[in-house]
């Protein structure tokens, strides 16, 4: 059984876990045939109460890595706004650096 499949098996036992929803994203984010699931996933993450803050961080470099620059600012604009919120400031500072470069 593949990392994947494992992820995804004890995911349908308990699919509100939000480490496996996101390691789960994180496996997805390797292969670009399954580059909209992990994204899919990480907007779900996103919108959790409270917010998941890595997957703002996660979803915009995986939209910058599909070329899709102005979806990956906005992620990590929103990301930033997020992170500050929860007192996240190096996730902040991550998403800042990171958003600068695009």
């Amino acid at each position: 059984m593949s990392r994947r499949e494992q992820i995804e098996s004890m995911l349908a036992d308990n699919p509100s876990d939000t480490f496996l929803r996101y390691a789960l994203a994180m496996e997805l984010a390797n292969d670009d045939e399954t580059a909209e699931q992990c994204l899919d996933l990480h907007r779900g993450l996103m919108q959790d109460d409270p917010p998941y803050v890595p997957s703002f961080f996660m979803a915009g470099q995986q939209f910058a890595r599909l070329d899709r620059i102005d979806e990956a600012q906005k992620v990590l604009t929103e990301g930033i706004q997020h992170a500050q919120t929860q007192g996240d400031l190096h996730a902040a500072g991550e998403m800042t650096e990171f958003l600068g470069s695009l």
